[in-house]
């Protein structure tokens, strides 16, 4: 069994006390008293021998990460009064024990002996590894700051080959899906805050997230693993969505952001060193920001089965882990349905129509292709003249017809549809708009279309409804893209209606 601990400070007996009811109403095994700087020897026997859950009680020292400047000798001093129990836990640094050539001491039911590195990967991991598992320790935890997300791999090896509990967690954003995944591997505990401001260490998720967002109670060792890679990445939405989806619909699979810093070599690092830890249960990935044309890359250099029409858009945001790697987006399609289910036409039908798509970058450029893939006339807007230019050029007359225009002739487009794919009017300037500044007519015969989802109701959206025109939410973009993911990868159908609920929650917004 792997435990779920929530360290608390202590600050006073009471306060803990309160904390640790409250997490084991929240559903935590475990509590973890950081007696750091609160060292009554009174207080401290009374906050165990009435702790509401089994207990860990912990001194750090600085040296470690901790908060007590008190000596070695002081410390232990401390863990004297209370008597044995098999129920509590004293959690000691391992140099401290080696230091001072300790015996086990005898007012603790289990020893855990542990060692922190907040610089980095130690150096001599795998040894030290071996002296802890060696040592009188009952539990062994090792934990450093994770340098890549790669560090995660490590940690997961320790615990396959464990001889004894083990916990072994990487630190920082990097490092959370060690934390995550730590019951799939048979760690002795992973820690979760009591809240979100109430982390004892970086990239500590908070227990309400660990059981409700990355269903702590139905990971097992058979749970398949899927992620959004990206960086930044903690602010995605995806977790949420495709986590609920998985609930939903009793599928055995877990969602978990993965970190992977810029740059191909990167990318390429992350996914050689995933694609090849069979234990992981690597299944699917989500593809982000900055890494969509690395994504292509690579698959394109592994021999993969790649979606045409994505290959010429040049990015990827899927990629399904089976008998062979396959990629493809689904925002394009994504773009095409909520459109073509708005004005209830098919994706043939769109030759008819004169789109506006605001935005070169990377959403605009699958805007344009997809559209021009199926006839429409598509006129560009840029910021940037030339680089709407060099995007028209690549895909007009493919199919449509695709040409740019500068921006100040917005006014004059004649479009039926206008798609923002730019950044202008999302969270926290909100306050903004694309078309801030141009004459721009919306009537009831005008669809406007914007890619942003935070906040739902975008000023341009505001505008283009107050004038009675139609319009598509980012969410709706946002929901077809992960259904289209969840589906390649579950071969279930989507609970479209939950995951659209479940955004707009996280969005504050009532879903009803």
């Amino acid at each position: 069994m792997t435990h779920l601990c929530v360290p608390i400070f202590v600050h006073s007996r009471e306060q803990a006390l309160r904390d640790a009811i409250l997490a084991a109403e929240n559903g935590a095994d475990l509590v973890e008293y950081r007696i750091d700087t609160f060292t009554d020897t009174g207080d401290i026997y009374i906050l165990v021998q009435n702790s509401p859950l089994p207990c860990i009680v912990t001194c750090r020292s600085s040296a470690e990460g901790g908060h007590c400047e008190l000596s070695d000798e002081e410390r232990l001093k401390i863990f004297e009064t209370p008597g044995p129990d098999e129920a509590r836990y004293l959690d000691l640094e391992f140099e401290t024990f080696k230091r001072l050539a300790l015996s086990p001491p005898g007012g603790y039911g289990s020893l855990i002996l542990s060692s922190h590195d907040f610089k980095g990967r130690p150096d001599r991991l795998y040894n030290l590894i071996s002296e802890m598992t060696a040592s009188p320790a009952n539990v062994v935890k090792i934990v450093w700051t994770a340098r890549t997300v790669r560090d995660n791999l490590e940690a997961f090896e320790i615990l396959l080959a464990r001889q004894k509990p083990t916990i072994a967690l990487c630190m920082g954003e990097a490092g959370i899906i060690s934390r995550i995944l730590a019951k799939k591997f048979g760690a002795f505990l992973t820690f979760a805050s009591l809240s979100k401001s109430a982390e004892t260490a970086p990239g500590q998720i908070s227990i309400h997230d660990m059981k409700r967002l990355y269903r702590w109670d139905a990971l097992n060792p058979a749970t398949k693993v899927f992620g959004v890679v990206g960086s930044p990445i903690m602010h995605s939405m995806s977790p949420a969505i495709h986590n609920a989806a998985f609930e939903q619909i009793g599928f055995d699979g877990v969602y978990v952001p993965l970190l992977v810093n810029e740059g191909y070599e990167s990318f390429k690092a992350f996914m050689e060193s995933f694609l090849a830890f069979a234990p992981l249960n690597l299944g699917g990935l989500s593809i982000t920001i900055p890494h969509k044309e690395n994504s292509l890359r690579y698959l394109k250099e592994k021999g993969a089965a790649i979606d045409p029409l994505a290959e010429s858009i040049g990015a990827l945001n899927t990629i399904v882990i089976d008998q062979q790697l396959t990629g493809f987006s689904t925002d394009y399609a994504a773009i095409l349905d909520s459109i073509t289910t708005k004005l209830n036409i098919t994706r043939e039908q769109l030759k008819d129509y004169r789109i506006a798509v605001l935005g070169a970058g990377g959403t605009g450029r699958t805007a344009v292709a997809a559209l021009a893939h199926y006839g429409a006339t598509v006129v560009i807007y840029n910021r940037t003249h030339e680089k709407a230019e060099a995007l028209a050029a690549e895909f007009n007359g493919q199919t449509g017809k695709v040409v740019a225009a500068r921006f100040e002739k917005l006014c004059d487009s004649c479009c039926r549809i206008f798609i923002n794919t730019t950044s202008v009017g999302m969270h926290p300037k909100a306050a903004a708009s694309p078309v801030d500044g141009h004459d721009v007519k919306f009537t009831p015969d005008t669809l406007v279309f914007d890619t942003i989802y935070n906040p739902i109701k975008t000023k341009l959206l505001q505008t283009a409804e107050a004038a009675g025109a139609p319009i598509i939410t980012g969410v709706e973009m946002f929901v077809r893209q992960a259904a289209g993911q969840f589906e390649a990868w579950t071969h279930k159908t989507a609970p479209v209606d939950l995951m659209r609920k479940v955004v707009e929650e996280r969005l504050g917004v009532d879903a009803g």
